[in-house]
Order: C-alpha cells, then sequence, then structure tokens
C-alpha cells in the first residue's frame, strides 16, 4: 500500500518491485488526496487569489483547486501515476469525500505546513499568511472549508 506517496517512487522500479513482493493474488492498494470545490460554493482559495498574487506575484501554484466532478472522471486505472503494464488486473476505484473546516487562523497554520508555503522565504510566507488569516475572518465569518476527495485504487497481482 502506498498512501500519497507512490508518485516519488520511479516507475520503472516500482512497479515490478511492487509486483514482485506480493504473492500471487495479492493486491497492490494506491491511497491519495485530491483538494477540489465544487461550483457555487465559497472557496478559500478564490477569496484570497489576490493575496497571493500580491505578496508572490506569477507563482504557477497558484489557484483554485480543480472541480470535484472533473476529478471523480478519473474512475479507472491508476489515475495520474505511470500505469504498470501488465503487472497489475484492472482496478477498482473508490472516492472518498470530506470536508475539513478551519477558522483563519487555523487555515494560516495548515498551509504553513504544505511544501508550497515552506519553500517561501519568510518574510514573505508570514504576511501572506497573517493576510490570509484576516481576510477569512472578515470576509468568510471565520470558517473557511477545504474540500478533499480521498481515492482508494486497487488491483490484484497479475500471474
Amino acid at each position: 500500500m502506498a498512501a500519497s506517496s507512490w508518485h516519488w517512487v520511479d516507475p520503472l522500479i516500482g512497479w515490478q518491485r511492487a509486483h514482485d513482493m506480493l504473492h500471487p493474488g495479492g493486491w497492490m492498494a494506491l491511497l491519495g488526496h485530491v483538494v477540489v470545490r465544487r461550483t457555487g460554493e465559497p472557496e478559500v482559495y478564490a477569496a484570497t487569489a489576490d493575496l497571493h498574487e500580491r505578496f508572490c506575484p506569477g507563482n504557477p501554484d497558484w489557484g483554485h483547486p480543480p472541480l470535484e466532478e472533473d476529478v471523480r472522471g478519473t474512475d479507472e486505472g491508476w489515475g495520474l501515476v505511470d500505469d504498470p503494464g501488465e503487472l497489475f488486473g484492472p482496478t477498482i476505484v473508490r472516492w472518498y469525500p470530506t470536508v475539513q473546516w478551519f477558522t483563519g487562523d487555523g487555515f494560516a497554520d495548515h498551509l504553513r505546513s504544505l511544501s508550497l508555503y515552506r519553500r517561501l522565504d519568510r518574510e514573505v510566507r508570514e504576511p501572506l499568511l497573517d493576510t490570509v488569516a484576516e481576510r477569512i475572518r472578515m470576509r468568510l465569518g471565520d470558517r473557511a472549508s477545504r474540500r478533499y476527495l480521498s481515492v482508494l485504487r486497487v488491483g490484484g497481482r497479475a500471474h
């Protein structure tokens, strides 16, 4: 089983190793999480996009999460990782929606834990996140959601 980590594994080596480690009849499971949004819902990224652009202009990683229905369209295969070829049989795919609620300060603290924000210089990161927290307090009633789709993809070892 790999949980939010398989994309770090070299596919030329990883799939074969996983196959070789499993007994005949064994299963490979990949678990991942995608931040998503729904049309018409207040969305924290949209509410703070101007702040991100002001403090860190031109960063290609800022932006809206994908729409939930677009992500759910990837309901076959192994998702965004390289296909293992004939090493594993057809996949079973299951989606599990989750919503996490934050205050402004809680959301800023959450962002501090993400590599996208940890890579920023402290002189940029801290004023940005303080301003994001204030925006959530003032415009979103100090209540911001982060919607996730967790996906489980399971496939049996072939031959």
